[in-house]
């Protein structure tokens, strides 16, 4: 830990001297501008913003502030092997070097390390892992961009935005849906990240930002290619899902469909690739669906995927894992059947008795699942499914107790120390009864009870849903 600190501690003033000069000569600049455009404040302020760009995202506090956020997600390493952990004693000695090459235009990104992840319905979904040199600068440059694209974004985009969330995102989707609007437009953009544009978005790019140094380092990570197999395949097209900046490179180029939406008076609601458009009759909706779809192919070069779009009830549709219903106090939310199937397959394979698992661990597992689940649904009404689930999930986790316990005396020996008496504890410890039915036996649930579990770690999903609910 003092290791740790220390090491921090020098960081940050290991390239100090370097980012002091930088500093000071942006401001030098900056001053000299300002006073040579004779324009109003608020537009000179716009210009200064841009025009030295480059020199704020390479500043001393930006980097560090990108370098503890790296820090914060973790995640794996890049083509070039390098871990997180690793990232600090690199910049302790190479921060300057690195420095420089930004701001010289000779750096050059790495290409993005392919993997895939496969999808519940059997698809596979492809992402990119940057190095942690790159996605430390990836996070430098969207800390700064940020703050120039934020502020002309729709109040109806939510996702990859700071201070905003897929429940305000669903509490603006009830809105409409109360206000009478009973149809809706679900637009779903096949294979976005793959397919975006590059002319397009770095033409959007740069009517807001007029570093020509960072419009070029932009591209270079658009093009750095993918590496697959040791050979790096280039990418003409699209931006790599996994990286820092690819959320704000979509959000960037969306906002193009968020202005058009907004001009034609349309009430909507949009996270990241995904909009639902909310209409008041199915005729109007499959009007609008068929322009838009035309307005994305044509202005925007994205595909919109049929299968899964359509014009429908919002109660037949899913936005965001989650569904509505209507009930007597007006339109409610609840869990997907999807979602919760697919939930359900990842606490299977956590309580899969065949696979060899301290229970210790098993349950730290089980809870990090549950806490993030239920705090994903919390809008949802499911209180008797999860009373349900509860009861599934115990019954799983005293099977995989039972058949660590394999031999008759194990069994013998921790029936006894739980309680049960010599005779009976005899009779179980003998039983032909499978693991799996011997797991909903009175027995069992008399001896590993509720509490027991609980004390062991275990978090049941009620008690996660009646706390967030009480806060």
């Amino acid at each position: 830990m003092n290791n740790s600190t220390n090491m921090e501690r020098k960081q940050k003033t290991s390239y100090e001297g370097c980012l002091g000069k930088i500093e000071l000569d942006t401001r030098n600049k900056q001053e000299v501008f300002s006073d040579s455009v004779a324009l109003s404040k608020k537009k000179a302020k716009s210009k200064i913003d841009t025009e030295f760009l480059l020199e704020r995202i390479v500043a001393r506090r930006n980097l560090y502030e990108a370098y503890k956020q790296v820090k914060r997600n973790r995640g794996s390493h890049g083509v070039d092997k390098m871990k997180v952990e690793e990232l600090l004693p690199y910049l302790k000695s190479h921060a300057t070097n690195l420095i420089e090459s930004l701001l010289n235009g000779t750096y050059k990104p790495k290409p993005v390390r392919r993997i895939e992840i496969p999808k519940p319905d059997g698809g596979i979904r492809l992402l990119g892992i940057p190095t942690v040199i790159d996605r430390m600068i990836q996070q430098a440059i969207t800390r700064e961009l940020n703050g120039i694209f934020e502020p002309i974004f729709s109040e109806n985009s939510f996702g990859f935005r700071p201070k905003r969330s897929c429940h305000m995102a669903l509490k603006k989707s009830k809105e409409f849906i109360e206000s009478g609007y009973k149809i809706v437009v679900d637009i779903d953009l096949e294979k976005f990240f793959d397919r975006v544009n590059h002319d397009i978005l770095m033409n959007r790019i740069a009517k807001r930002v007029r570093d020509k140094r960072v419009l070029k380092l932009i591209r270079l990570y658009l093009y750095s290619g993918i590496m697959q197999n040791g050979i790096v395949v280039k990418s003409e097209e699209g931006t790599v899902q996994g990286g820092p900046i690819s959320p704000l490179l979509s959000n960037i180029l969306l906002d193009g469909l968020d202005k058009e939406l907004e001009k034609r008076g349309h009430k909507y609601v949009r996270y990241a690739d995904g909009c639902n458009i909310y209409l008041k009759s199915r005729r109007a909706g499959e009007r609008v669906l068929k322009s838009i779809t035309k307005f994305l192919e044509r202005k925007l070069k994205l595909k919109v995927n049929e299968k899964k779009s359509a014009v429908d009830a919002p109660t037949k549709r899913k936005f965001l894992e989650d569904s509505f219903y209507y009930s007597r106090g007006g339109i409610r939310f609840r869990v997907h059947k999807g979602s919760l199937e697919k939930f359900k397959r990842k606490i299977k394979g956590i309580t899969n008795r065949n696979v060899s698992m301290h229970f210790d661990y098993r349950i730290k597992k089980l809870s990090e699942v549950i806490i993030g689940w239920v705090n994903y649904y919390k809008l949802a009404d499911m209180k008797t499914r999860l009373k349900e689930l509860d009861e599934w999930i115990r019954r799983r986790l005293r099977a995989c107790i039972w058949k660590t316990w394999k031999k008759v005396r194990t069994r013998f020996k921790n029936l006894k120390k739980l309680g049960l008496d010599k005779c009976r504890a005899w009779q179980y410890a003998n039983t032909r009864k499978g693991y799996w039915r011997m797991s909903n036996s009175p027995v069992l649930n008399r001896t590993i009870t509720n509490d027991k579990l609980i004390r062991r770690g275990f978090k049941s999903l009620s008690s996660q849903y009646q706390k967030i609910r009480l806060s």
